[in-house]
């Protein structure tokens, strides 16, 4: 139950797939479905009960970067999908480029800082990952909301200046 997910896992040849797709642009936006559940609700015994989904926002960005590190996906592909295309389809006001005049929202990451998930570094509040025990080549270190350091190598800050999106009619 905890891989239960929207769409399912996929198979070897489905990720295949998935992957060759995106690098030739017939799929626009890398996402995550980011649903927490708490471990009481998916280790229910009757599986079809479990609710679908699983944190994900925490380890998205290192996973994709993983794809990168094996040459699966360029940093600019992984860019270009996560952050200026879903900005675009969307028609997100100013957000999902780094240009003068745009919220200064910056992930800052580094390539060669390995890291093993473990329950003691995991952030999400229902308190496991999917990826427990996995090893990650590269770790995020700062996340910048609308400018402001929101996130410092395992510390959050205590900023509430967030911006809603704005959405271009």
């Amino acid at each position: 139950s905890f891989i239960k997910w929207n769409p399912a896992i996929k198979t070897k040849a489905d990720r295949e797939a998935l992957r060759k797709a995106v690098n030739e642009n017939r799929i626009d936006i890398i996402a995550t479905d980011h649903a927490p559940h708490t471990l009481e609700e998916k280790s229910q015994e009757n599986y079809l009960q479990c609710p679908a989904g699983g944190p994900l926002v925490q380890h998205a960005l290192v996973a994709l970067l993983e794809l990168y590190h094996q040459n699966v996906f360029s940093l600019e592909k992984i860019v270009e999908k996560a952050c200026h295309n879903p900005a675009l389809r969307y028609k997100i006001n100013k957000r999902g480029f780094l240009r003068e005049g745009y919220f200064a929202d910056l992930t800052l990451v580094n390539l060669d800082a390995a890291w093993k998930v473990e329950k003691d570094n995991i952030l999400y509040k229902c308190g496991w990952s999917p990826f427990e025990n996995t090893e990650f080549k590269s770790r995020v270190e700062h996340v910048f909301i609308n400018g402001n350091h929101a996130y410092n190598k395992g510390i959050f800050s205590d900023i509430k200046e967030t911006s809603r999106l704005d959405f271009i009619r």
